[in-house]
């Protein structure tokens, strides 16, 4: 056995316990009973201390060091394990563990006050997970910026000031586009109502036609709906709503692109740090380039057109190029995960902004709530009605998920690029999916993209799929000329 073989098999096990990890989680959102919540956050502290301990095991060092890559594959899964143990070493294994348990438990507190807009309920665990996760930051930054080194968990060299560049330069013509398309007529709506098991057997029926593999999967109800996993076992949730299917049904597409993405990559990476996906920003790239640039285009919502007429009936739109423009519909809401392509972007760049200030100590959290809303009336026009509809609406704070907000526009714009790309390679794409028929379109990003993991970095990643260096104009151009049309602007 050479030190690289040693590692990879050292290695194997940590993945593996990671995938543990991972299931608790899922089983916290989705089916462990209220009452288990405390003991629960005790078994995600233990195991991450274990985790915390092999990924700061000193035989990594002397491994690394020794180590020699048999080949591409092998440096760049030696690349991986050096970043992610020179991350571990700098965070304490007590304050590693302290998040863990206060983060499992905070979910459950979130939720509780979402329900009741309570935000009173859950500031205090808010100000104890903002004041862990800022002394995490600076452990990582060792003296430079804290909420670089927290955004560098989930896109890798990736800093503040970069993603606020993109942000100002997109800034302009999101809000102009936006407050073209309001001031013209808007597409008319579905109505009625949509039984709840009806939603789920056609929304099981649209994750198998965008390629989810049911034999490594499942499909389950959560607050907030999500994918976890990676390998053999990548599982999704959705919400139903019986006036509002489109939120089912684009969350179940939205997480398919996530779990597609972990059940694309190539099965020898599987169980190794290359096995999963380069970072949440090429991750989001996935999930949104299903559920927009392919699940709302005019072929294939011409095809689920048909489809929900067969199981609901007459819901309002005489035909399909109505529901185009009803799925397609431009309205300034509260909530981000039911926000339209042109609003989107804006939501995501409101929360950037605000946890930068938390995490650089310029926003206190007894503030956040004022400042939300203040933000939220001078972006949208509108002010927050309830908690659950402005601070209260995401999970991702309680996790202690601070600097991965700013991932889901990356991945609009890393989207934008896969389509341009696509679509040249793909000139039949439409004749197919309006037939429901999205296999050309998913094979490709699979054969392009999704079967690399973290084979290389996330620009590398895109880069070479799209054959250019992404950036955020095939983004802006597509929402222009989609929504131009649809709005006759």
């Amino acid at each position: 056995m050479t030190a690289f073989d040693d590692l990879m098999a050292y290695q194997r096990q940590t993945e593996a316990l990671a995938q543990v990890a991972g299931r608790l989680g899922w089983d916290q959102e989705t089916v462990m009973p209220d009452g288990a919540a405390g003991q629960r956050a005790e078994e995600m502290a233990a195991l991450e201390g274990v985790l915390h301990a092999r990924r700061t095991d000193v035989r990594i060092g002397a491994w690394l060091a020794a180590a020699k890559a048999p080949d591409a594959v092998g440096a760049a899964q030696l690349r991986q394990i050096a970043r992610v143990h020179r991350r571990t070493l700098k965070v304490p294994a007590r304050l590693a563990e302290e998040l863990a348990h206060l983060t499992s438990l905070a979910q459950g507190i979130w939720a509780e006050a979402r329900a009741k807009d309570d935000v009173a309920g859950f500031l205090p665990t808010l100000q104890r997970v903002v004041a862990l996760k800022r002394e995490e930051g600076a452990a990582l930054a060792q003296g430079g910026d804290p909420y670089d080194a927290l955004v560098d968990d989930y896109e890798p060299a990736m800093t503040g000031a970069e993603i606020g560049a993109m942000f100002d330069r997109m800034r302009p013509r999101l809000v102009a586009l936006r407050s073209t398309v309001l001031g013209a007529k808007a597409p008319r709506g579905i109505v009625g109502r949509f039984d709840g098991e009806a939603q789920m057997a056609l929304t099981r029926e649209l994750a198998t036609v965008f390629g989810y593999d049911w034999t490594r999967g499942r499909l389950d109800k959560a607050v907030h709906p999500f994918s976890s996993g990676s390998g053999h076992d990548v599982r999704i949730t959705t919400r139903v709503s019986e006036v509002d299917p489109f939120n089912c049904f684009y969350s179940t597409i939205h997480e398919v692109g996530h779990a597609a993405y972990e059940q694309g990559i190539d099965p020898a990476y599987a169980l190794t740090p290359i096995g999963q996906g380069a970072s949440m920003g090429v991750h989001e790239s996935q999930s949104r380039s299903y559920e927009n640039q392919i699940g709302r285009s005019r072929a294939l919502t011409g095809w689920l057109f048909g489809r929900m007429r067969e199981v609901f009936g007459d819901f309002g739109i005489a035909d399909a190029e109505g529901f185009y423009r009803a799925v397609n519909r431009v309205h300034a809401g509260y909530i981000r995960t039911e926000a339209d392509e042109v609003h989107y972007n804006l939501h995501v760049m409101m929360r950037f902004d605000l946890e930068r200030a938390l995490i650089r100590g310029d926003l206190a959290v007894a503030d956040l709530e004022a400042a939300w809303n203040d933000r939220f009336r001078a972006d949208f026009g509108v002010a927050v009605d309830r908690p659950s509809n402005g601070l209260l609406q995401d999970v991702h704070w309680s996790c202690g998920l601070f600097g991965y907000f700013p991932t889901y526009t990356l991945g609009n714009v890393y989207a934008g690029c896969l389509t341009k790309a696509m679509r040249a390679a793909l000139p039949t794409l439409d004749a197919d999916m309006v037939k429901g028929d999205v296999s050309a379109a998913t094979g490709w990003l699979r054969a392009n993209l999704q079967r690399h993991g973290s084979l290389m970095t996330p620009r590398e990643t895109v880069e070479q799929a799209c054959g250019f260096a992404p950036t955020e104009a095939p983004l802006l151009d597509y929402l222009e000329a989609k929504f131009g049309a649809i709005y006759g602007l």
